[in-house]
């Protein structure tokens, strides 16, 4: 007999046909455990096993040994494997005891409980972790230990940065009014273009892909609210991905009702955009780069109006509206809407086909922006980024941009050459990079002051650009990239993060110094909320990757050489859970 079902049977756990390695809260709220990034499941397809237990605690344990001594024997694979046994006075629960060495294993702790409050064993200690950071404005230790994930790596930088950018969120969190709650400001102050109570749209889906980990669930709710019920705010003044959003924060609270009130708003915002965006006789939308955030670009840089010209198709918006278009079909297919999912899901169908056919250029080996209207000095309308103009020819004009259609997993298979060009230093990768722009483009520019998205790093940009490299590690079988190129460029953006040796964030940065110089206007863009990185850190270096069903998705980028690494106080799917990495026990 397998013994690691003997080891699970002898727990008095039963096994059922499942994913590779899992446990289940009471039923009928289970949860499977799933994944192995790069790696070759242990178990047969046709019959993995599943831990199911009802109680108040349950450990999801994986392992990998190769016949190390202590080791457990499997047919299949590299096995998977743990000693999971009782803790004295903690009826119905499990833990993790025995790591086979030389590599590692993986464990998710599943805390749950029936009809009442949740009791549990924080595996980290959180005050402990909070209090070996240092620099911090906001001491409220209290809502931290409520409200956050913990996490610890043998890496310091990205310890810190993570703890920071949760302090971050702090400084922009705004409560409006009793009748419409929480929402998040952009900058330190509320400048003349924001919403009501200093909320702008433009960096809304990074901030909601960021506090949809928080416990308290008021505050995404509210946020994800806000932007059709607060009066005053303008879900539409920059391109973004409010929908997709949403059905993000749903994939990690689980809850149906939330999704069913948010499906109105979801079509709302979608229905705008068509109104105002959509071109029917392209059948795509478009705008100009200014209004992606990307002011004095190198499209517009070639129009009359160098801020904000060069209206056009662009990656960006397009694969947004993909991406809201899917979200909203998977929830009205999730709502018992069959007829308003298969609407949806044809919309976005057809607009990922027409981004494939005309914003990729075979040659270059990218995706770039189309121009709408014919503008001056030649350029045509109809054509790509230097296929007409004064620059018609150049080999160049890639703009990281170009990387966005792969953060919504919107490209089919054959694209992914032009991942090549983000690790190279002749293109995009740099000290403390990656560029808005290719390095060798005819207009290049790091600019020594905002707004000129020419070349400076740009956190949003490089926000998106990692979660895209992970779902193209994910999702996509390719040799391009490898998950030693993800952090390295993870740790690039964790290093840009830094002022006087504390971490710190602004509008955007020397991609070859990191200096913030001329981007960080005192009280209006200093700790600058238009960016992630505690969602990488849990969806790309822990590996959590949110699901719809009931199954946990662990696939985790962190890199070999860590010995361990830990996630705590995660609330997912109504239960609270961590993952642990832990070499030699």
């Amino acid at each position: 007999p397998d013994p690691f079902l003997h080891e699970a049977e002898q727990s008095g756990t039963s096994l059922r046909a499942g994913a590779p390695a899992a446990l289940a809260a009471p039923a009928p709220e289970k949860l499977r455990l799933i994944g192995w990034r790069g790696q070759k499941s242990p178990w047969p397809a046709s019959s993995p096993p599943r831990l199911s237990k009802a109680g108040q605690q349950a450990i999801v344990i994986m392992g990998y040994s190769r016949g190390r001594r202590g080791a457990m024997t499997h047919p299949a694979h590299e096995r998977a494997g743990a000693d999971v046994s009782r803790r004295s006075g903690e009826p119905l629960a499990m833990r993790l005891r025995v790591i086979f060495a030389p590599v590692a294993l993986l464990g998710a702790v599943l805390f749950t409980s029936q009809g009442g409050a949740q009791q549990q064993r924080p595996v980290l200690d959180h005050q402990a972790l909070l209090n070996r950071q240092t620099g911090w404005d906001n001491r409220d230790w209290s809502w931290y230990r409520a409200n956050i994930p913990f996490f610890e790596s043998p890496d310091p930088d990205i310890d810190a940065t993570y703890y920071y950018r949760w302090e971050l969120v702090t400084k922009h969190l705004t409560y409006g009014s009793v009748e419409t709650g929480y929402t998040f400001t952009e900058f330190i102050d509320r400048p003349f273009w924001s919403g009501a109570y200093g909320a702008i749209s433009c960096p809304l889906g990074h901030q909601l892909y960021e506090v949809r980990w928080l416990n308290d669930r008021r505050i995404v709710e509210d946020f994800a609210r806000y932007w059709f019920e607060a009066p005053g705010a303008d879900p539409r003044s920059y391109s973004n991905w409010f929908g997709d959003a949403v059905f993000a924060a749903y994939l990690v609270n689980g809850d149906r009702r939330f999704l069913g009130t948010m499906l109105q708003h979801m079509e709302a915002q979608y229905a705008g955009w068509t109104a105002e965006r959509w071109d029917s006789t392209k059948q795509m939308f478009h705008w100009d780069g200014m209004h992606d955030g990307m002011e004095t670009n190198i499209n517009s840089r070639l129009t009359a109006d160098e801020f904000s010209g060069a209206d056009g198709y662009r990656p960006t918006i397009n694969s947004y509206l993909y991406a809201d278009a899917t979200a909203i079909s998977r929830a009205a297919a999730l709502l018992g809407q069959p007829a308003k999912a298969q609407a949806y899901a044809a919309r976005a169908a057809d607009l990922k086909a027409r981004v494939q056919r005309e914003l990729w250029d075979p040659n270059r080996e990218f995706f770039f922006h189309q121009f709408r209207t014919d503008e001056k000095d030649g350029i045509t309308a109809g054509s790509l980024t230097y296929q007409s103009g004064p620059y018609a020819g150049n080999p160049h004009g890639r703009e990281a941009i170009g990387f966005v259609p792969w953060q919504f997993n919107l490209p089919d298979a054959g694209y992914e050459s032009a991942w090549r060009f983000l690790m190279d230093t002749a293109y995009f990768f740099s000290a403390r990079g990656p560029t808005t722009v290719e390095r060798h483009d005819p207009q290049f520019l790091i600019s020594p002051r905002c707004c000129v998205w020419s070349g400076n790093a740009w956190p949003y940009a490089t926000t998106q650009t990692l979660v895209a490299m992970a779902n193209l590690l994910d999702n996509y079988h390719q040799s391009v990239v490898t998950k030693a190129d993800y952090f390295r460029l993870f740790t690039t953006y964790t290093l840009d993060q830094r002022k006087d040796g504390r971490p710190y964030i602004a509008e955007a940065a020397n991609p070859d110094n990191g200096s913030w110089d001329g981007h960080n206007t005192f009280y209006h863009s200093e700790h600058y909320f238009h960016s992630g990185y505690v969602d990488l850190v849990i969806t790309g270096l822990a590996g959590l990757r949110p699901r719809a069903d009931d199954s946990l998705e662990v696939a985790p980028l962190a890199p070999e050489s860590w010995d361990y690494f830990a996630l705590d106080n995660i609330s997912y799917h109504g239960h609270q859970m961590a993952i642990i990495w832990d070499r030699d026990g």
